[in-house]
């Protein structure tokens, strides 16, 4: 790498890159069907919350590509729904001189992994905002998820591709 005469460290122009080029929540859905009594929580019982993540990557130009993170969270206490918080949070990436098969790595791994504490923020405010306690999601091995999805495709297809796609 040499540097210009700015002392900007200049790499190779053909090497795979990689920005972001904005975050923002897309689509944001806060449900609280049965206040007030949602919030006279027997004592010693515990709510009982569901999270379901979901990532999907689209080419929406060139060299430009949406991920959505969508995540859904639900809390149930004593049978009967506390709340539901969906949130659809994306990035805008420009991908330049990206190898085909690093596409969907990104796509699915990296970018969301990118997405995810700022989306992790956004439902923890809606969350704490809808009167509840925050919820504080766990960190999420996206690359654990994406080579579990590998797997499971080759098992599935053992003769074809076995690469998943970004809109899984």
């Amino acid at each position: 790498m040499a540097e210009n005469q700015n002392g900007a460290i200049q790499g190779d122009p053909n090497a795979p890159q990689a920005g972001v080029i904005a975050q923002y929540v897309k689509d944001l859905s806060f449900e609280n069907p049965n206040a007030p009594q949602s919030f006279q929580i027997p004592e010693g019982e515990k709510p009982n919350i569901e999270v379901n993540i979901n990532v999907n990557g689209n080419k929406i130009g060139d060299d430009t590509f949406e991920v959505e993170l969508k995540i859904t969270a639900s809390s149930e206490v004593g049978g009967k729904k506390a709340f539901v918080v969906e949130l659809v949070y994306a990035g805008l990436f420009a991908l330049k001189n990206m190898p085909e098969e690093a596409m969907q790595p990104f796509m699915l791994v990296q970018a969301p992994v990118m997405l995810f504490p700022f989306a992790r923020r956004v439902i923890a405010d809606a969350t704490r905002d809808g009167g509840y306690s925050p919820l504080l999601l766990d960190p999420i091995d996206f690359a654990g998820l994406f080579q579990q999805q590998v797997a499971k495709q080759a098992q599935e297809a053992p003769t074809g591709d076995a690469a998943p796609t970004a809109s899984e």
